[in-house]
């Protein structure tokens, strides 16, 4: 196996601490390589030594991607850490399947998504912009990240599943600590021990465990309560699709529900949170824009997606011996596919480090490689990016980030908590 060049390594947090252009150099380190590097790491929830390969060429993880019979999701195989089963109870969803269990439940979601869904709810996502953009010009200042950024997909998940305004805070605060279960501020360790360690301690599983079940449990608490009304009152939500549907069962519900809160709603905020960071840090892409925002805001918001890439990684395990872009790969073996080195593959993208609204074609990856795990909320996601930063910079043209952005420690989202903005 040939061992990664980078220190320190993708398994490591101080390496997502690092500056993105760091990150990006570090990448095309790896891609310069002849085949995948191994990367050893230990697993934070299961304390066991394992290692990964790291996928990182554009070619390499659409290849892993079409072959889910080699490169399978399942046990537990969205993320780098296997999950114990404390977690799995309430995280262990569709995004971990394979086969006839995955497209059951997938069949079941997908009518959510579906073109009818997104025309329904296209007059939501604008009313709410709207309103969003009203208040922006009326505090002029503040958090873009919790004023801005995060109230849209919130709110337009929160609508299709049919839960009320009553419940945003809840989902957005849980949301918050289930994707951050490895940033200081969401489970309570220091950023200097993180960083000098790479994963929280032994000695912190039990009080990391017990955030992340609060978390899980309030969620899947909310379900069953919003389930057992819509059982006896169905409405035209997605909560009311799940219970009825295709012998779901209670668990089934439940996680899917976080899967959809946390999908629904967290990439989406980063992207719009990276929009105006990106924006702000390219004047000239800024005057491109504004000189045309109808015409050039889709071209933006897809090198948006492609130069923040905020779904960083996405795991997958080999189901038996096989190989990868020529390469043997072992059965049982991890594999991290690494859209945000893929979406920077000099072999597919010119100057693939500069970000430019114009870029066509743009075969990113950020919303997955082809398959069966495409991300199915990949056209909603679009839509609300679209309609929002239409909204804010046809509006609010001179908006701007102002300082630097707190970002989430993680090494599963490229995730922006917070970024000053002014008007």
């Amino acid at each position: 196996m040939t061992p990664s060049l980078v220190t320190p390594s993708p398994a490591h947090l101080a390496f997502w601490a690092a500056p993105d252009v760091d990150q990006a150099a570090a990448f095309a380190r790896l891609r310069e390589l002849d085949r995948p590097a191994w990367v050893p790491f230990r697993n934070p929830l299961t304390r066991a030594e394992d290692g990964f390969h790291a996928v990182v060429r554009h070619a390499d993880v659409v290849e892993a991607s079409r072959h889910p019979e080699l490169f399978g999701n399942s046990p537990t195989a969205a993320s780098l850490y296997d999950m114990p089963p404390w977690l799995a109870r309430y995280l262990d969803s569709m995004i971990n399947m394979d086969g006839p269990a995955h497209a059951r439940i997938r069949k079941v979601v997908v009518r959510a998504f579906s073109p009818r869904m997104l025309a329904g709810i296209e007059t939501e996502v604008r009313e709410r912009s709207r309103r969003i953009v009203d208040d922006v010009l009326a505090e002029g200042s503040g958090d873009f990240v919790s004023r801005v950024a995060q109230r849209l997909p919130v709110a337009v998940i929160c609508t299709l599943l049919g839960l009320g305004e009553e419940h945003h805070d809840l989902v957005a605060r849980h949301g918050n600590t289930l994707v951050g279960f490895t940033d200081p501020e969401y489970i309570g360790i220091g950023r200097e021990y993180l960083l000098r360690h790479g994963a929280p301690g032994l000695r912190h599983l039990v009080p990391v465990s017990a955030r992340l079940m609060v978390a899980g449990e309030q969620l899947s608490r909310l379900v069953r309560r919003v389930g057992r009304d819509r059982v006896r009152e169905p409405r035209d939500d997605l909560i009311s699709t799940l219970v009825a549907g295709d012998g779901l069962t209670p668990r089934e519900v439940g996680t899917l529900f976080i899967l959809l809160v946390l999908a629904g709603s967290e990439t989406t905020r980063a992207t719009i949170a990276h929009a105006l960071r990106l924006l702000t840090a390219h004047p000239e892409q800024r005057e491109l824009l504004l000189a045309d925002v109808g015409g050039r805001i889709g071209g933006a918001v897809e090198e948006v997606v492609r130069h923040a890439s905020p779904v960083i990684q996405f795991r997958r395990t080999a189901t038996r011996d096989g190989e990868l872009g020529g390469h043997p790969v072992r059965g049982g073996d991890k594999l991290l596919l690494f859209y945000a080195s893929a979406n920077r593959d000099e072999a597919v993208f010119a100057d693939p480090d500069r970000f430019d609204i114009t870029r066509s074609p743009n075969p990113h990856l950020g919303f997955g490689g082809p398959g069966p795990h495409f991300c199915l909320g990949a056209n909603l996601a679009r839509l609300e990016a679209r309609v929002l930063l239409t909204e804010l910079f046809t509006r609010v043209p001179t908006i701007r980030a102002v300082g630097e952005p707190e970002r989430l420690l993680s090494n599963f989202t490229h995730g922006i908590k917070r970024m000053g903005y002014a008007t």
